[in-house]
This record gives structure tokens, C-alpha cells and sequence, in this order.
């Protein structure tokens, strides 16, 4: 058995000790929390008047397509070009712009898209296989990215995943090679 001057001892070095594990619990949950950086809201996703303007321009299927991926790559190279340098504002702009045209080349396609003109089937073909080339542009810049720009990014590769989608179902709808039926 313990002497009571043991015991005493004991309950002046226990509650000391329980106090220095609360601190040192608690110390290492606020630091954890410190570290959580909070994202940017998402870019304006519209297209500059300008540009909407060189699109109205052109009439034809295929010209407007080939504009519309033209813009794309552009918009794409400023973006790399000022995640380079560094501004990131700058770049978020630009995906922002990339985002908006990319809706764009597809709606126009799919308002056209009656399934009589194989013209819409190429340019959906087209567009397909030029985000399929920008892609692992996006996912360079995003490695290098700070965490505050990370998840619209993400999304955004997301978004370029769901455009490819849809061009490519374009291309396999019954539209494409229509069901016969049996007939007298």
C-alpha cells in the first residue's frame, strides 16, 4: 500500500499532468484549423462582347466551329501564360472566359443538330477532340495552382469531362443511323 504522502503527492501531479495533455491536445486542433484556406468563388463564366461579336460573324457550321476552337486555344494559352507569371486572379478570368465558350461551341451545335446534316456530326467530332488535347493543359496548371483556386479547377475538369460527353453521344444517337421499321 502507498504511504498518504505518496497519495498526496500523486494528486498534486496528476491534475498537472491531465492539464498539460488538455493543452497540448487542444493546441494541435487549432493549429489544424489555421491551415484550412478558404476557396475563390467561381470566375464569371461569359463571353466578352467582342468575341461574341467575331462568333455572330461567322453563319457557317463548320467556320464557326473552327473559330470557336481557335478561341478556345486562346484563351487557354493566356491562361497557362499568366499561371506562369503568377496571376492567378488573371488565369481564373480566362477559365472563366474558356468555360463560357466551351458552352457556347456546343449549344450552337446542338440547336443545329437535326439529324439530317452530317456537318454537325463532323464539328461535334471536332470540338470533341480538341478539348480532348486541352485537357491535360488544365490539370498542368492546376497542379501548380494555390489551394484557394483548386476546386473550381477541379470542376472545371469536370465540366471539360461532361462537353466531351455530350459531343461524343451526338456522334452515336439513333439520329445517326436510324431504326428502320419492318415494313409491308
Amino acid at each position: 500500500m502507498r504511504s498518504t504522502k505518496e497519495k498526496r503527492q500523486y494528486f498534486r501531479v496528476f491534475p498537472l499532468a491531465f492539464a498539460t495533455l488538455l493543452v497540448i491536445t487542444f493546441a494541435g486542433a487549432s493549429a489544424a484549423q489555421d491551415d484550412l484556406v478558404e476557396a475563390a468563388p467561381p470566375p464569371l463564366k461569359f463571353i466578352s462582347k467582342e468575341d461574341q461579336a467575331r462568333l455572330n460573324t461567322k453563319t457557317d457550321i463548320k467556320d464557326r466551329t473552327k473559330l470557336s476552337v481557335d478561341m478556345l486555344n486562346l484563351r487557354l494559352t493566356a491562361a497557362e501564360n499568366l499561371a506562369e507569371g503568377k496571376d492567378f486572379e488573371g488565369m481564373y478570368k480566362q477559365l472563366g472566359y474558356f468555360h463560357a465558350l466551351m458552352d457556347d461551341a456546343l449549344s450552337f451545335l446542338r440547336v443545329r443538330d437535326t439529324g439530317k446534316n452530317g456537318k454537325v456530326l463532323d464539328n461535334f467530332k471536332r470540338i470533341e477532340i480538341a478539348l480532348r488535347g486541352m485537357a491535360p493543359r488544365i490539370e498542368v496548371m492546376r497542379r501548380e495552382l494555390p489551394l484557394r483556386y483548386d476546386p473550381f479547377v477541379r470542376k472545371l475538369m469536370g465540366y471539360l469531362r461532361s462537353a466531351r460527353a455530350k459531343a461524343t453521344d451526338s456522334l452515336f444517337d439513333d439520329s445517326v443511323l436510324p431504326v428502320r421499321k419492318p415494313g409491308p
